[in-house]
């Protein structure tokens, strides 16, 4: 996704990258632009600094925080404080206009080399889990999640805000609903809500009673 107000620059950038076989994008406007960039989740964020409402400072403090893209900064100021800066809030690349094509296909194609190892990361609202090592990741924290409460929470994750059934959770927890003591579940949703909470994660496991549990 290319985020440049900049008309021709962004259809140049656009251009560009598709003739080296990306799938380019631009957002629909500036409104809500930090939902679009979220909703779309690029592999790569190409992203001005000069734009209408939001900086692309501000822009890449919101998307840092909240999830794992990678964000290219492609500004035409090149005072150091702005790229020490950019690079302070997360940014993986910071590079100047005018560049050469080649220079800007060569940083693309490396940042999106160092980011193939998190394909197993999903996201949440502020927080991160790596469905691999069911680690959770939230404001530069880290916790392990035993496998258990791990498979618990990927899935109330990936339920798209609906409510999971208990048969649901103790088949993702244990590959079957029968014969399974209810306690069990509730054993390793209380550890799990534990940890939630010693990690001040603002998104709470919630309990609706007679049909089973949602992530809010």
């Amino acid at each position: 996704m290319v985020v440049e107000d900049d008309v021709l620059m962004c259809d140049e950038l656009l251009d560009m990258l598709t003739k080296a076989g990306y799938r380019a994008v631009k957002p629909d406007g500036f409104d809500n632009i930090i939902e679009q960039i979220l909703d779309m989740a690029p592999d790569i964020l190409l992203l001005d600094i000069n734009l209408p409402g939001r900086s692309g400072f501000d822009i890449c403090r919101e998307i840092k925080r909240r999830s794992s893209v990678p964000v290219l900064v492609l500004t035409s100021r090149d005072q150091l404080k702005d790229e020490l800066h950019a690079l302070e809030l997360g940014a993986d690349e910071f590079l100047t206009k005018p560049c050469r094509r080649e220079r800007l296909l060569a940083r693309v194609a490396n940042v999106l080399k160092r980011y193939e190892g998190r394909q197993n990361l999903i996201e949440g609202e502020g927080f991160l889990l790596d469905t691999q090592t069911y680690t959770l990741y939230i404001d530069g924290r880290s916790a392990v999640l035993p496998q258990n409460q791990g498979r618990i929470f990927e899935t109330l994750m990936t339920s798209g805000g609906e409510v999971v059934s208990k048969e649901k959770l103790c088949e993702a927890v244990w590959g079957t609903s029968e014969y399974i003591d209810e306690n069990a579940l509730q054993v390793n949703l209380t550890r799990l809500k534990k940890t939630m909470a010693g990690l001040d994660m603002k998104a709470k496991i919630i309990a609706v009673r007679g049909v089973g549990y949602k992530l809010e």
